[in-house]
């Protein structure tokens, strides 16, 4: 048998993967990433954690395809990273650095880009090999895959969806210091932000609280019928769906992959989405498909070992 490690190392944990080349992971693990140092101990980690795996298992090294590795930042098609400010990190050759530590072939994407790979592999995108994956969290984020590859970018910042200019009349800055981007409206964050300046209208029944304007609320809200809950929904799902025609328009996916914290809310939420997307979208790209990401906190590690295969 073959082997590939998928890795997503994110700013609090590291997810590890030993995965077949078929895609099925065979065990996976956590370790904890040590931001101390400008991150210095990071890749050091992983390598020490993937070689006692090796050796715990008793795989021959001549069995190991390689490790794939999901960062947080911006990451060009040579494995550079180009500054992942929550790590601590500048700009270097992750790839290089990992195979140098570990004797494999290594290969490293941003972490979006890399669970979009993830998903279209052995998730919500099945069947496709042209997808957008968006992510709804506590951002948004995003990955393109076109003829089965990533759209990586000049730089790495290739599918930074949640970016994309909506209001021209926002006046609080959005974390990466425009004003007005799609991730301001469309993240959890934002659902929580729109929830609570309608909140503050409002003078009917409602379910929400000022102590509980999250998106969780407000989806339970919507699921029983709440008016206030339905109009923040609704509010959500333009400005998701006028974002997504915008990206539709210009690379023309099979599908949407929506996947994160948000997307818990499952059919319901994506029916708010749905209307938009329809009414803005350019007609030839409009057969594009609206799913649901099914991978989880999988899909990083599942990506990630796709990127050596």
């Amino acid at each position: 048998m073959k082997y590939t490690f998928g890795v997503d190392i994110g700013g609090t944990t590291v997810k590890i993967g030993l995965l077949d080349t078929d895609g099925t992971i065979l065990e996976k693990w956590e370790i904890k990433t040590d931001k101390s140092n400008s991150g210095a101990n990071i890749l050091p980690d992983v390598a020490k954690s993937v070689l006692d795996k090796i050796s715990e298992k008793k795989i021959d090294k001549a069995d190991v395809c390689g490790i794939g590795i999901g960062v947080p930042g911006p990451v060009d098609s040579q494995g550079v990273i180009h500054n992942a400010v929550n790590l601590g990190w500048g700009t270097f050759n992750v790839s290089e650095k990992m195979a140098e530590l570990t004797g494999f072939k290594c290969h490293t994407g941003n972490d979006a880009n890399v669970a979009a790979l993830g998903e279209m592999w052995k998730g919500g995108g099945m069947g496709y090999s042209d997808i957008v994956m968006v992510t709804l969290g506590t951002g948004v984020g995003g990955g393109i895959i076109l003829g089965g590859k990533i759209l990586d970018g000049s730089t790495g910042a290739g599918g930074e969806i949640g970016h994309i200019h909506v209001n021209d009349d926002e006046t609080i800055p959005c974390g990466c210091g425009n004003f007005g981007c799609l991730e301001q409206y469309a993240s959890a964050t934002g659902i929580a932000r729109t929830a609570k300046e309608m909140l503050d209208k409002w003078d009917k029944e409602t379910v929400l609280t000022a102590d509980d304007t999250s998106a969780k609320a407000v989806f339970d809200g919507v699921k029983a019928g709440d008016e206030l809950c339905i109009n923040v929904a609704k509010a959500f799902g333009d400005v998701l769906g006028k974002g997504l025609a915008t990206i539709a328009g210009v690379v023309n996916p099979e599908a949407f992959v929506i996947g994160g914290g948000v997307s818990k809310a499952g059919e319901v939420m994506l029916g708010y989405v749905k209307p938009s997307f329809d009414k803005y979208v350019f007609k030839g790209a409009s057969g594009a498909k609206l799913v649901l990401a099914t991978l989880g906190n999988d899909a990083g590690t599942i990506g990630a070992a796709k990127l050596v295969l």
